[in-house]
């Protein structure tokens, strides 16, 4: 009760890669919705001057256009692998809308990042997400000196990668910003994916592992394309400073330092 922040940036959330959402789907659901409801109701309660809520863009449809457009939201099915945690998000994204509409007001951000990765990643081996995972396994498979490395899917789809400070940079650009309802909600991503096969090429070569990898396609690919549509927040003086190359070496260290 003593604390009176004038701005909140909710981050927090129950996540994972496909493995953990494919087989908790109650738990991705529950959690990130009483998550978000909780958060945004106690904002709201606090008379907060601007609360930014992460979405995700597993909110989009599978099949959606590339890049996508934040009109594009609700269009169609999520892809099925993610479809608890799209749905709690599109929650709290519709939860934001709601109250700025009921208040007649703009405090409620919605904002939605492309994959984030970076320092302080969670690098557990059966929920973290695909860079934190990729790192892991492929410097296990060096230790151990392992001759080949299994990889989920057929390593075709693309992701767009966003690096943690970029992120953060482009709340806080957010935040200090005359605001319109027809800016909201917002993508943050960078402008460019990369297949799934080419980033563990990276990684490999990063780690300098020397042994095969194979790929599983008995197991699910997820959404073919995830690429935003970063116009919005490219129109308010947001940019990305971290590439793809840069944030994975930045990264690594932070895992060789942290958790190796």
């Amino acid at each position: 009760n003593n604390l009176k922040p004038d701005f909140i940036i909710h981050t927090a959330g129950h996540i994972g890669g496909i493995n953990a959402s494919v087989n908790n789907p109650v738990d991705f659901f529950l959690k990130n919705l009483d998550i978000g409801r909780n958060v945004i109701i106690a904002a709201h309660q606090a008379k907060i001057k601007r609360l930014i809520n992460l979405g995700s863009s597993c909110m989009y449809p599978k099949n959606s256009p590339q890049p996508m457009n934040e009109n594009f939201i609700g269009d169609g099915q999520p892809e099925e692998t993610s479809i608890a945690y799209a749905a709690a998000k599109y929650a709290g994204l519709k939860m934001c809308q709601a109250l700025n509409h009921q208040n007649n007001t703009i405090s409620f951000i919605p904002v939605i990042p492309n994959s984030a990765y970076g320092p302080n990643d969670n690098f557990d081996p059966h929920n973290s997400h695909v860079i934190a995972a990729l790192i892991l396994k492929f410097h296990e498979a060096k230790a151990l000196n392992k001759p080949s490395i299994s990889l989920w899917g057929s390593g075709l789809p693309k992701r767009e990668f966003v690096y943690v400070d970029d992120i953060v940079l482009a709340c806080i650009k957010i935040l200090k910003i005359e605001l319109s309802m027809e800016l909201l909600p917002i993508n943050i991503g960078v402008g460019e994916d990369i297949s799934i096969k080419m980033l563990a090429e990276k990684i490999k070569r990063m780690i300098n592992y020397s042994g095969e990898i194979e790929w599983d396609s008995s197991k699910p690919d997820g959404a073919p394309r995830k690429l935003l549509d970063n116009s919005k927040i490219q129109s308010i003086g947001w940019k990305s400073k971290i590439d793809i190359d840069e944030g994975l070496q930045l990264t690594y260290k932070w895992f060789l330092e942290n958790k190796a």
